[in-house]
């Protein structure tokens, strides 16, 4: 992290000038991906959701479907970074007017607006964003899991009441509409926008 120097005097009996540095701010850019990582774990869910999630997940792998855990929770300080760095690579906010964040010695502002843009679009690229993430969501409060998810032929899975449902129809991938069903009898809602995305509320 680069310091700005400056100078102060000591008592009158010593005019010796002591350099005293300053923490300055550092430039946004792909190396602020791996600051504060996130859980791809549901161990960090918060119960009820995570019995829930692991419940849904059993019946996947169960039915012979391949689930592959891509983020659980996401601490608030990665969702800044994350929903800033999109922002400002899409142009839907100018660099300069991202607020700061208590404890993200971040500089969002680089010489020239190309270059904000640019230092932002490699975050976004780094945390492989696809759907512009919120600030504050259901990954923050321990309620959301983002998973990849395929299966070969029909799925017959076992819904929380214990009844074997057939899937015969596609996609199928997370995007699976009669899937977004039997998720939703353990608990387990999809957002329908965000393609990898699972939470306690559908949101």
């Amino acid at each position: 992290m680069a310091t700005a120097a400056r100078h102060r005097l000591t008592p009158a009996s010593d005019t010796t000038p002591v350099i005293v540095r300053i923490p300055e701010r550092e430039l946004s850019g792909a190396q602020w991906v791996s600051r504060f990582p996130g859980s791809s774990s549901t161990t960090d869910l918060v119960s009820p959701f995570r019995e829930k999630a692991n419940a849904f997940i059993s019946a996947l792998r169960a039915a012979g479907a391949s689930v592959g855990m891509i983020a659980t929770y996401r601490p608030k300080e990665r969702a800044y970074l994350m929903h800033y760095s999109s922002a400002v690579a899409r142009g839907t906010i100018k660099a300069a007017d991202v607020p700061k964040m208590e404890g993200v010695g971040i500089e969002w502002v680089h010489s020239t607006d190309e270059e904000s843009k640019s230092a932002a679009k490699a975050m976004a690229n780094g945390y492989q964003i696809v759907f512009p993430p919120a600030l504050v969501s259901r990954h923050t409060a321990r309620a959301a899991m983002d998973i990849s998810l395929s299966w070969t032929g029909d799925l017959n899975i076992i819904d929380n009441s214990g009844d074997t449902v057939e899937i015969k129809s596609t996609p199928r991938n997370n995007m699976n509409k009669d899937l977004h069903e039997v998720g939703a009898s353990y608990g387990v809602y999809k957002l329908a926008s965000d393609k990898p995305h699972w939470s306690d509320n559908g949101s």
